[in-house]
């Protein structure tokens, strides 16, 4: 089970990188000897994608909790540019 390619081989063999990234998960792509690119499937890539949250999602912890808050109704303060 190979997991790791050199750019050439990757670029000569990309049909069965592609292939290796659906069956046996992340190949990673190395450059003069370094790890460079890792090619992965669409349902890895999307796994580990954070999502994004609406913004029901995002307050959801603190509704509920009867929160106030105050607003400071006088001018703004000045500015000297």
């Amino acid at each position: 089970m190979k997991n790791s390619w050199q750019l050439q081989e990757a670029k000569n063999q990309f049909s069965r990188v592609v292939e290796s990234a659906l069956t046996q998960g992340p190949q990673t792509v190395t450059r003069h000897g370094a790890p460079a690119v890792v090619v992965v499937s669409i349902a890895d890539f999307q796994q580990g994608k954070p999502r994004k949250k609406n913004i029901l999602e995002l307050f959801g912890p603190v509704r509920g909790l009867n929160l106030t808050s105050i607003r400071d109704r006088g001018l703004p303060r000045k500015v000297t540019l």
